[in-house]
């Protein structure tokens, strides 16, 4: 079933006591009249579900669906494929549980996507933000907001993955995902959320920023990790990334190469990080089989260089004859 004109709006949360109260909030405060939350919480050991609890009545006086789903602690994707099974919306939004939306936020972007038919989704711009409310440094790329197929930039990091952004039409979204279940993975749920959704479609950017993204250093994607922590999380990726791969079905030769590009790159970032000379060597070599490392593209150049300058002298040995 799916309900013409209803936002579906689900959160992942996690031992969210602290900061769910402003998300809560700010999607009471949307100037958008057709909503339903889904928050799906992911094990807590807090106040979070009774926080959750004491807003029910607020989000039915507000006119608003609302829906809380207790499960057992796994991970974000787990957790937001709890939301799935729920979800009746036309359209889908993901927001994490500790940023807030501007009040404008859903309604700006239902808009642009009835008024341009041709487009099956739509992202706004994010800022960001401290728990004093200050306005904190950046931190995604943002990449050049005029591209609209953007499944390798987002990949690489060259523009942003920030969920709250991003708006999808469920229709389509289900039909990559008819299961109503993305991978599940300790790592990921945007690249998972995303990824298959932008292979297909594009996705043009409102130039505002309607999204706030909170800056602490208890945020999960802020942790410190162990080496071990981190090349895990590293190999997780590379699995996730093929698994997407096949969802897509990627299958030439010039976009799996770019993914083979991508794992190499961050292997020699690890690599380097870490003091691992052997890998570090491994990852370059490979990059520049690849034909993405320095050194080739300056001997690609290098080689341009020589033909113009080649070009050129025979053009002058033609003028004088």
């Amino acid at each position: 079933m799916r309900i013409s004109g209803l936002v579906s709006c689900v959160t992942p949360v996690f031992n969210g006591e602290k900061y769910i109260g402003a998300m809560l909030d700010s999607i009471l405060g949307q100037t958008y009249p057709y909503v339903e939350a889904i928050f799906v919480d992911d094990g807590s050991t807090d106040n979070t579900v009774r926080i959750l609890e004491s807003y029910r009545e607020k989000f039915i006086e507000r006119g608003y669906g609302y829906q809380i789903v207790r499960a057992p602690h796994r991970n974000a994707s787990a957790a937001i494929n709890r939301g799935l099974d729920l979800v009746v919306g036309e359209y889908l939004i993901w927001p994490d549980s500790d940023d807030i939306l501007e009040p404008d936020s859903i309604k700006k972007r239902v808009d642009f996507l009835r008024e341009h038919g041709e487009y099956r989704c739509v992202r706004s711009i994010m800022y960001y933000f401290d728990n004093e409310g200050h306005i904190a440094g950046a931190g995604e790329r943002l990449g050049d907001l005029r591209k609209e197929r953007i499944f390798f930039d987002i990949m690489e990091g060259i523009t942003y993955v920030c969920c709250g952004c991003y708006m999808l039409k469920t229709e389509e979204f289900f039909a990559i995902y008819p299961e109503r279940r993305i991978p599940e993975y300790p790592v990921g749920q945007n690249f998972q959320m995303l990824l298959p959704f932008m292979y297909q479609y594009k996705c043009p950017t409102i130039q505002e920023r309607m999204y706030g993204v909170r800056v602490h250093k208890n945020s999960h994607s802020r942790r410190v990790l162990s080496q071990e922590e981190e090349k895990l999380r590293f190999r997780y990726f590379e699995e996730l990334i093929d698994e997407i791969a096949e969802i897509c079905g990627i299958h030439s030769f010039y976009e799996r190469r770019r993914i083979i590009c991508w794992k190499l790159y961050r292997r020699r970032v690890f690599a380097r990080k870490h003091g691992k000379r052997f890998e570090m060597a491994k990852a370059s070599v490979g990059l520049f089989l690849c034909g993405r490392s320095r050194l080739q593209r300056w001997a690609v150049q290098s080689i341009i260089h020589i033909l113009k300058l080649g070009m050129e002298n025979e053009y002058e040995k033609n003028l004088q004859i």
